[in-house]
């Protein structure tokens, strides 16, 4: 068996590890279940899970199992970790609308036939926990001392760290024994914002059961210059096509800055490492042409490959002078209401290349706003048939966001 833990050390996933000897020796001598835990606080993963499903499929494609856990139980709490204010407390309705949705997006990534992989939902064991019992049998075994000190509290005290967080790690390192227990999992695998609740876990394992388990954190998606990625203007960069569509998804990652392209291709692409470190060390044209590459290869996992090439071929259209432009996002709207006129900031909220008015006006006032290649300079200005080009209105918003205005 190919030892996966150097693989991952050399496309720069490694963060933390706990017994890194016997990690590795453990990996390349037999197949081992491992988890990741998923807390479904949105309605759709986004591109920092995206990075700990890449690891998932590698571990399983050199042939370990994996566990994906969906945190119907502990999103009803909040993870603390890496976050200056309480997480917004959700219903149960909405915690398992969140649940249904992202079982069905993971499954688009791991192989779960033939027991490959196992999915969970620790609500299953969480709801149903008798209080008393479960402080009794683990509450036991924590130090509120050592707890303290725990980087992902950190953050939370000075503003207040409620009783509710505090015992989120106690719920995540019990998911563990659950998971020992039942399933033989050896080892929690995570951001590197889960070291210390995977420390946890490994700790209740020892004195509760006298067992060794293992525990692996990953690098957190971030720019070179410590920025997390994943975010634009208008918000978080989803796996839902809903949310974010493919030709948007192609664009952000068209558009990343230079000095991230290698790590991206190595983190969230399956291309040989000698590839990835050639395009990386592209410059000028050449790097464009590797974001491109990066672009396609990593909207192909996601979305598929039908989709990617439209994408492509979109962006193609729009900035290269060739490709299919039917692939460029449109919008449609009624012959009337544009005969009757559109204020140009309602269409850039229809068009959703704003979240708000506001942020349109803004746009706009700032000069990041055209109209075939038009630029407006006011946000009073209202859309009409005389815009019409070819049947057509392609509205443009800053030098990476356009969707086509058709007329029905």
């Amino acid at each position: 068996m190919s030892n996966v833990y150097d693989l991952l050390q050399e496309r720069g996933f490694i963060a933390q590890v706990t017994h890194e000897d016997e990690i590795k020796k453990l990996l390349s001598e037999k197949s081992v279940t491992f988890y990741i835990g998923f807390d479904p606080t949105a309605d759709s993963l986004h591109v920092g899970h995206f990075l700990q499903l890449m690891v998932m499929a590698h571990m399983q494609q050199a042939g370990h199992r994996p566990i994906v856990l969906i945190g119907g139980g502990t999103a009803l709490v909040g993870d603390p970790s890496g976050k200056n204010d309480m997480r917004k407390m959700m219903t149960r309705e909405i915690v398992q609308h969140n649940v249904e949705r992202f079982k069905t997006q993971i499954s688009r990534f791991i192989d779960f036939s033939n027991d490959r992989a196992i999915m969970v939902d620790n609500g299953d064991w969480l709801l149903g926990l008798n209080y008393v019992e479960f402080l009794r049998d683990v509450g036991v075994h924590f130090s509120v001392n050592r707890m303290l000190t725990a980087e992902c509290f950190k953050s939370r005290m000075e503003k207040g760290l409620t009783f509710l967080e505090f015992n989120y790690m106690l719920m995540q390192s019990y998911d563990f024994l659950v998971l020992n227990r039942k399933y033989d999992c050896q080892m929690e695998l995570g951001g590197d914002d889960q070291w210390s609740n995977i420390l946890g876990g490994l700790e209740l394992i020892r004195k509760s059961d006298g067992k060794s388990v293992y525990g692996m954190t990953f690098t957190l998606l971030t720019t070179s210059e410590g920025k997390k990625m994943g975010k634009t203007e208008s918000g978080a960069v989803w796996l839902d096509p809903e949310k974010t569509t493919p030709y948007e998804f192609y664009q952000y990652w068209r558009n990343i800055d230079d000095n991230d392209v290698e790590k991206c291709l190595a983190l969230l692409t399956f291309l040989p490492m000698d590839e990835v470190r050639r395009l990386g060390a592209l410059t000028d044209a050449g790097i464009n042409q590797a974001k491109a590459i990066l672009a396609y290869e990593v909207t192909k996992i996601v979305h598929g490959e039908a989709e990617a090439l439209k994408a492509k071929d979109a962006a193609e259209a729009i900035f290269g002078g060739k490709g299919n432009s039917e692939n460029i996002p449109f919008i449609e709207v009624k012959a009337a209401d544009l005969e009757a006129g559109i204020k140009i900031t309602d269409l850039l909220l229809l068009a959703e290349l704003t979240p708000s008015k506001s942020e349109a006006r803004r746009a706009v006032q700032q000069g990041g706003v055209s109209l075939n290649d038009n630029k407006i300079t006011s946000f009073d200005y209202t859309v009409g048939s005389g815009d019409l080009a070819d049947g057509e209105i392609m509205l443009q918003k800053g030098k990476k966001s356009f969707v086509k205005i058709k007329v029905v």
